[in-house]
């Protein structure tokens, strides 16, 4: 059965017309498009805006704000996201990277949605015509939502504040195995003053490493430092099983991962 696809010019009557039952917003089609061929009947009809903000970049000093349809092809070629650069490379390969949303990103069931990681990491806001929402609420509440997401905004941080791994078996564009955000703030003796660390494919959503970063406070990022947050990196977590990996074999390789990623 052909699918219905209805263009608005605003994301207000773009948001008014996914109300009818059935119909899903089209982005970068990564999802919505794969989930249609591979017969997911619960999809009838396709939406989308084609306001231009949607697509837009805007850098004010160290505020960032990302527009939903933006792909990861331009961030990762942005000159003033070369932080993101990494995580955005992380995602499929230049194909999928070329057509891959960072609002739909924010949708992508795990082991999907490695950038979505990165931005739980950066404790940005999720933008819609409602208002702006923290990234750990929305998350929570994605399958629930119906909102159409505008923008994704954040502070970057400080030179070599963030950090990002994805580990995988096949490269460079391999689905995940786990991937690790950090955003770590060092005080002038070098101990960790501050520390956010989210995690993909240890949840069926990213989601913070709560017991590590408290462990890391304090401490340098040295062998011995991290000791104690390696030890209670699986607290908190429900790791995936899929063709990729147990969860078994997740929780036994974070402490690993996480533990290059802090070092590194």
């Amino acid at each position: 059965m052909a699918l219905a696809l209805r263009t608005f010019a605003s994301v207000k009557d773009a948001n008014a017309a996914l109300l009818l039952p059935g119909t899903r917003y089209l982005g970068g089609g990564t999802l919505v498009v794969r989930a249609a061929n591979e017969g997911d009947v619960a999809v009838s009809g396709l939406v989308r805006a084609t306001d231009p903000a949607l697509s837009a970049i805007a850098v004010s000093g160290e505020k960032i704000r990302i527009g939903a349809s933006v792909t990861m092809a331009a961030i990762a070629r942005h000159p003033d996201l070369g932080p993101l650069a990494k995580a955005a490379r992380a995602v499929g390969g230049p194909a999928v990277r070329n057509m891959a949303t960072v609002g739909g990103n924010l949708f992508a069931p795990a082991p999907y949605g490695d950038f979505a990681v990165a931005l739980l990491a950066l404790a940005a806001t999720v933008a819609t015509d409602a208002g702006e929402t923290p990234i750990e609420a929305f998350l929570a509440g994605r399958d629930g939502s119906r909102a159409i997401v505008t923008s994704i905004n954040f502070a970057l941080p400080s030179q070599g504040g963030f950090r990002f791994l994805k580990a995988s078996r096949v490269k460079p564009k391999g689905v995940s195995v786990l991937s690790i955000a950090a955003v770590l703030e060092q005080a002038a003796d070098g101990t960790v003053s501050s520390a956010r660390i989210a995690l993909g494919c240890m949840a069926d959503q990213p989601i913070r490493a709560n017991a590590a970063e408290k462990a890391l406070l304090g401490r340098k990022l040295d062998a011995d430092g991290i000791g104690p947050a390696l030890a209670v990196a699986c607290e908190g977590t429900s790791p995936i099983t899929d063709p990729i990996a147990s969860a078994w074999y997740r929780a036994e390789v974070l402490p690993v991962h996480l533990g290059r990623l802090l070092i590194g």
